[in-house]
């Protein structure tokens, strides 16, 4: 009932009230889930938003306006650490020094990952004055609290939305626009990567001695597949939601699985976050300004901690610096040689390093993340097919044609080639399609147990 109640609300108010809709739905929203963590998200709103006044007021005095960047992110990073890696300090430095340290556990804040480096965004932005700061607290609440993208992203820069918070124009056009979105996403989520994600369950609830390489190998392709469409599918989601809102959300994902380098994987998967990384750590720190050396230096810091960023686990540090290791050497030389080579040549080789490296990202212990990747390439005792495997092909193998071709742009192309070419039919078919989708999807959603998205837990 929320969204149909928010979006009447939001369409039968005037337009000097329509932030605060949205502002009491977001919190409504959130506090549905985190009742008590409702006091952090007020809080940061409140501190950065005076934090960005006082450093434009101070802009001249260069001091006192970084003195305000300093404190805005020191405080900011010190909630994300708390409550994110507490727990991961207080195990290691009490396992480094053979201390008998227990870390109390704490629930993660839904979302904290996302509004504080959108916060902080705005901070280092209004810091070099690349925006001038909001003078509206409603404006600025609204930029930090808006519900579709909260919890899991994608990350909305403040440079970005700026000018839609005020001024923004919903119509008819981009609201449908916005449910054809949603709707897509929803269908990657519910009949895609949940449905896929089956047989991953599967293999990993599969003692690691009783399985096949062919069993392995089909695993972690399916877990390729689950967290790319669980993740886009809720970037689009979001991005639908928004538009019916009447803001324009940045696309987060580019067909990633397309790519011909770890380079371009990572420019069209979860480009937020990429982006993010880039403008506010990465030229920050020099990019690549001051040679090779320093560059690489730079890679390694950037991808340390976009590793650190997914998770306090010691796995997410070893992905992040895997995926690092790679850039940089196709920096130094294999960007040249795959340059020569044919496309499919690059496009194997990413999808092979991109699937080695899920294995890091999805199991905690690096442990069994490193015996699972002795398993795929047949290190031990592991047969290389079995009943197991060949059950799981068979009764998978029409989902995966379906998962490789919505992995590409072909569907989007047919579509609008269609809604060029079929002007009245297009305009009744296509409608009629996303209402039978949205029927799929409830059925299947009926028959689920809950199934939260993969990174609702960053």
């Amino acid at each position: 009932m929320f969204l149909p109640i928010t979006l009447l609300l939001y369409y039968i108010s005037p337009k000097p009230i329509k932030n605060i809709i949205l502002i009491l739905s977001s919190l409504i929203f959130y506090a549905w889930g985190e009742p008590i963590y409702i006091v952090i998200m007020i809080f940061a709103i409140v501190f950065d938003y005076t934090n960005g006044i006082v450093i434009e007021k101070y802009y001249s005095n260069i001091i006192i306006r970084r003195l305000g960047l300093i404190i805005s992110l020191t405080v900011n990073l010190g909630l994300l650490s708390f409550f994110k890696y507490y727990g991961f300090f207080v195990s290691n430095f009490s396992e480094l020094l053979h201390l008998n340290l227990i870390a109390k556990s704490l629930p993660l804040p839904l979302g904290i990952s996302f509004y504080t480096f959108q916060s902080m965004s705005y901070i280092i932005d209004v810091y070099l004055g690349k925006v001038p700061a909001q003078r509206k607290f409603l404006s600025y609440a609204t930029f930090v609290t808006m519900f579709p993208q909260l919890v899991a992203g994608p990350i909305v820069r403040y440079i970005d939305i700026a000018k839609q918070l005020d001024n923004r124009k919903e119509n008819i056009s981009r609201f449908i626009d916005g449910v054809e979105l949603f709707i897509i996403g929803l269908s990657k989520k519910v009949l895609l990567a949940n449905n896929i994600g089956i047989l991953w369950s599967g293999v990993k609830a599969t003692p690691l001695g009783e399985i096949s390489i062919v069993t392995a190998w089909l695993g972690i392709i399916s877990f390729t597949f689950q967290i790319y469409f669980d993740f886009s599918g809720y970037s689009d989601m979001a991005r639908g939601l928004a538009k019916m809102f009447g803001f324009e959300i940045n696309t987060n994902f580019n067909y990633p699985y397309t790519s011909r380098s770890v380079t371009e994987f990572w420019r069209r998967w979860h480009i937020s976050l990429g982006t993010w990384f880039r403008e506010y750590l990465y030229i920050p720190l020099g990019g690549n300004r001051y040679g090779k050396t320093k560059q690489f230096r730079n890679l390694f810091i950037v991808w340390f901690l976009t590793g650190f960023w997914h998770g306090a686990n010691w796995n997410f540090i070893i992905w992040g610096l895997y995926f690092g290791a790679f850039v940089v050497i196709e920096k130094s030389f294999l960007l040249v040689w795959l340059s020569n080579k044919p496309k499919f040549v690059g496009n194997l080789y990413t999808i092979l390093v991109v699937i080695v490296g899920w294995v890091f990202f999805e199991f905690e212990s690096l442990a069994q993340g490193i015996a699972f990747i002795k398993t795929m390439f047949g290190f031990g005792t592991h047969h290389f097919i079995d009943g197991q495997a060949i059950y799981y092909f068979y009764t998978n193998v029409i989902l995966f044609i379906i998962l490789v071709i919505c992995c590409t742009p072909i569907i989007n192309k047919y579509l609008t080639k269609l809604k060029q070419s079929m002007k009245l039919t297009g305009a009744i078919m296509i409608p009629i399609g996303y209402i039978l989708i949205v029927l799929l999807c409830t059925a299947y959603l009926v028959n689920q147990s809950y199934n939260p998205f993969l990174y609702f837990r960053f």
